[in-house]
């Protein structure tokens, strides 16, 4: 039986990579016959994880929209779900999506504090991708919550931050929603 040599092999292994993509991880003892194991495709296992996060937003997004109280705690569950796989992946803006869109969860659900906790692990992803609308977006929610909690000043602020942002990009509508959400601050307040 003939054995091929070291540098047939690396050859071999070299062509089997860049045909295939392929993560091969191949055990060589001098003088025998190549001993190996061939792994997933690595760009396979990475767009199957993407699949999956596209899915768990997409089914969080729909259980969303149902909103009853039930379907939101089923929307939780695949926004955690999507968080992790963003994370396993580090894709930072499917997790600044997936924890902003936790935070309207738990807000809609009253739970003010936790939401809080979203929306400010949220905020920084935003930022570091450079997604100024979501950035609009997480800080017009975070003056929301402030609002709804009572704490006034706070909520202006955010709003405040918020509204620039909305002009820069453009985003007439959610200029419109921070806007009004202003106004009912100084409403509430009394004043002009």
């Amino acid at each position: 039986m003939a054995y091929a040599t070291q540098s047939t092999i690396e050859v071999q292994v070299i062509t089997l990579v860049k045909l295939a993509g392929w993560a091969i991880a191949v055990g060589i003892v001098m003088g025998s016959p190549v001993a190996g194991t061939i792994a997933f495709p690595t760009g396979a296992i990475a767009q199957a994880q993407t699949s999956e996060l596209d899915r768990a937003i997409a089914d969080g997004n729909r259980l969303f929209r149902e909103g009853s109280a039930e379907s939101l705690r089923k929307a939780i569950e695949q926004f955690e779900k999507a968080l992790e796989l963003a994370r396993s992946t580090k894709a930072q803006d499917k997790q600044a999506l997936s924890l902003l869109r936790l935070g309207r969860l738990h807000s809609d659900l009253g739970e003010k504090p936790k939401a809080l906790d979203y929306y400010n692990q949220a905020l920084p992803l935003y930022r570091a991708v450079g997604d100024r609308s979501g950035e609009a977006t997480t800080l017009n929610n975070i003056g929301r919550v402030y609002d709804a909690l009572g704490e006034k000043t706070k909520a202006l602020d955010y709003y405040n931050q918020a509204l620039p942002l909305r002009r820069a990009v453009g985003d007439r509508s959610g200029e419109a929603t921070t806007l009004k959400n202003i106004g009912g601050v100084y409403a509430s307040q009394k004043q002009p």
